[in-house]
């Protein structure tokens, strides 16, 4: 973890075990740094698992083997290790994942296939074998940790560790949701956010768990950038370990199933706005709301060209109020678009409207909004009922700072 706090950090919240997950922690030492790098979690048996991984073409061994392994839908651990992805490391980056996967199932008493493993990292060194194996076992015989530990022993570039958790009732009984995710850089996720873990005692099929996931994935850390970079790593897991004691949820018609639906949404929206306040460099949060698209698709794919706009971006940094940069980002997405309907606001003031500047608009509420830690811009194309939400944060020099020495 970084020394250097991002402004916009959350603290740690209070988060509760959930019932059926043990936390553990060690230090396999992946990189030179003095901190734990590995984080373990045992689940009880009969968990069941949900995931949406990365879209990368070049995908790390480790999104290969989970990829695999939810097709199974049970899992019995978690072994997850921050310093080296392990990413486009041919045959010795699987020889690694394997091992992981077979020390950690020798370790639990299960099947390697009940093993998840997650990398993140420098990409392109093979994780050495010898260090995972002695992390793990570090870890397997280390006290119990918690959420706040488990969360700072996966971050790389993160500058303060993220959790957030939620409840729900469902079949009269209250399940306990938790979270933790690590992101910084290399963030415009094609599926998820670069690594990120739900654990749940709620009892629920895995099948009905990949739905409620993948739609909250959409809604979510599908719907964050930073950088415009999708990582060759992203995993984002749930699982649910029934400890709660509800009837299971199988479908969306079952008593508690929309309940649980919600909270699992407002869970991953929590995570996806930790990553983007900490953004590398970042010093604002950016909300961009895109209305009056001809689809909600559409209505996304022009907010993400103006939330991946380095012209924007900066702008934003420099808390310079220049819409003629949104209207360029508008325009340049390729999608259905009308100039002379096309209206843009900073916060509650408009600047834009059919086409043409707001005559005699006052700018100094807008000065105002873009000296705020957190901006919205508004953009209405006034051509159907389509709209989208996304998150962003602003470019400054830092980020420039952080990779370019990343690797030393």
């Amino acid at each position: 973890m970084s020394t250097s706090i991002s402004p916009l950090a959350l603290p740690f919240p209070d988060m509760s075990p959930v019932a059926g997950v043990t936390l553990r922690v060690a230090r396999a030492r992946y990189k030179e740094w003095d901190r734990c790098d590995l984080t373990v979690a045992e689940l009880a048996p009969g968990t069941v698992v949900a995931g949406v991984l990365t879209q990368s073409r070049c995908p790390s061994p480790e999104v290969e083997w989970c990829r695999r392994a939810l097709v199974l839908g049970e899992a019995r651990a978690l072994v997850v290790n921050a310093g080296n992805s392990n990413a486009f490391t041919g045959h010795r980056g699987r020889a690694a994942v394997e091992a992981i996967a077979a020390r950690a199932a020798a370790a639990f008493g299960c099947k390697p296939s009940d093993v998840f493993v997650a990398s993140t990292g420098v990409i392109g060194v093979p994780l050495p074998i010898d260090k995972a194996e002695a992390g793990l076992d570090a870890a397997v015989a280390a006290a119990p940790a918690d959420w706040r530990a488990a969360a700072e022993a996966i971050g790389t570039t993160d500058t303060y560790p993220k959790g957030a958790t939620v409840t729900a009732m469902v079949d009269g009984r209250t399940v306990t949701l938790a979270g933790i995710v690590k992101g910084s850089g290399m963030i415009a996720p094609d599926m998820a956010t670069m690594l990120g873990f739900v654990f749940t005692d709620a009892a629920v099929e895995a099948g009905f768990l990949q739905r409620a996931l993948a739609d909250a994935n959409a809604r979510t850390f599908s719907c964050i950038t930073v950088d415009g970079d999708t990582s060759t790593s992203d995993t984002v897991l749930a699982f649910a370990t029934g400890a709660a004691g509800n009837a299971p949820l199988a479908s969306e018609e079952n008593a508690g199933a929309d309940a649980f639906r919600a909270a699992l949404a407002d869970l991953c929206r929590q995570l996806a706005l930790l990553v983007v306040r900490d953004g590398e460099g970042a010093s604002k949060l950016i909300e961009v709301i895109v209305e009056g698209a001809e689809s909600d698709r559409s209505a996304h794919r022009i907010a993400m060209s103006i939330a991946n706009s380095p012209l924007v971006k900066t702008a934003i940094a420099g808390e310079d109020a220049n819409w003629g940069r949104v209207v360029m980002a508008v325009g340049k997405a390729g999608e259905p678009a009308e100039r002379d309907r096309l209206s843009i606001r900073f916060g509650a003031t408009p600047v834009a409207e059919a086409g043409l500047a707001v005559e005699g608009y006052d700018e100094a509420p807008v000065a105002a909004h873009l000296k705020g830690r957190e901006v919205e811009i508004g953009v209405d194309l006034g051509l159907g009922e389509g709209s989208a939400r996304v998150w962003t944060c602003d470019l400054t020099h830092g980020y420039i700072s952080i990779n370019a020495d990343y690797r030393s």
